[in-house]
């Protein structure tokens, strides 16, 4: 069964291409393309999953992870960043944040589709949960 996932990314031709497979693949997408109107669209929809790029106008992705954690209606949402920046600087930053996987672009279409579909994020949540 498709899951709900909150595409965030302020290129909208990436949005674009992500929401077009993950359609196909079977799941409810919806899109954001800046910080601000990423944490309303998690309150208003509660994805199953949250795909964050970190460098956007209107509160990177960093803050989006924060306020999202700070709140009693999304803190609980897996949250995978896909960005340019280079993934050996902001490793530990993104854990520590509580970001399930990092995707660095140009990411692999197929390798994320198989991290959504095995639930792979979800395992990673939890772990990550329990400390």
């Amino acid at each position: 069964m498709g899951k709900k996932i909150l595409i965030v990314d302020d290129d909208e031709n990436i949005v674009r291409i992500l929401a077009i497979n993950l359609r196909l693949d079977g799941h409810e997408v919806f899109s954001a393309f800046d910080g601000a109107s990423a944490v309303m669209q998690a309150h208003r929809h509660q994805p199953d999953l949250i795909l964050l790029d970190i460098m956007m106008p209107a509160g990177n992705g960093f803050s989006v992870v924060e306020r999202l954690r700070s709140s009693s209606r999304t803190f609980h949402i897996p949250i995978v960043f896909i960005s340019a920046l280079p993934k050996e600087d902001l490793d530990q930053k993104a854990a520590e944040a509580g970001v399930s996987h990092y995707f660095s672009k140009p990411f692999d279409m197929n390798a994320l589709l198989y991290y959504i579909n095995s639930g792979l994020y979800l395992e990673e949540a939890r772990a990550r949960a329990a400390g």
